[in-house]
């Protein structure tokens, strides 16, 4: 074999290795996202409870303020589908973004917390992770 041959097969292995390193990296990428979707997702689905725990005790109605998270978790949700039809299943599979996420060993119960921001539309109290205003339904 002469030198110009082996080159090129260098190359060739070359390209194939650069564009293999390529594919994994946007294969990571899309994962990355997913398992971001899925944080979100289990975000909106908590704060949707709590809304609707917190109506329900005050023996109030926001169908409005409901039907936004609605949405949003709908939103999320297609985002997630989307992601996944990108992968393949076995690569979709080594993202279990079903499964939910571990959260931390409960606390001792513990006084509520007062808010520290309030609503820029109403001026409510609104916790750190809100996602809309539980008086009015402005988006934060």
């Amino acid at each position: 074999m002469d030198f110009n041959k082996i080159k090129a097969i260098g190359l060739e292995y070359a390209e194939k290795g650069k564009n293999a390193a390529m594919d994994l990296a946007e294969k990571g990428k899309t994962q990355a996202l997913l398992v971001n979707e899925q944080g979100k997702l289990l975000k909106a689905q908590r704060q949707l409870g709590a809304l609707v725990y917190s109506l329900a005790k005050g023996k109030e109605e926001n169908q409005p303020l409901v039907d936004k998270y609605i949405e949003m978790i709908d939103t999320i949700e297609q985002e997630i589908t989307r992601l996944k039809a990108t992968l393949t299943p076995a690569e979709a599979a080594e993202v279990d973004y079903e499964a939910p996420v571990e959260e931390e060993e409960a606390a001792p119960e513990q006084p509520a917390q007062p808010a520290r921001k309030t609503c820029p539309q109403c001026g409510a109290p609104v916790s750190d992770d809100a996602l809309f205003c539980n008086k009015c339904g402005a988006q934060l």
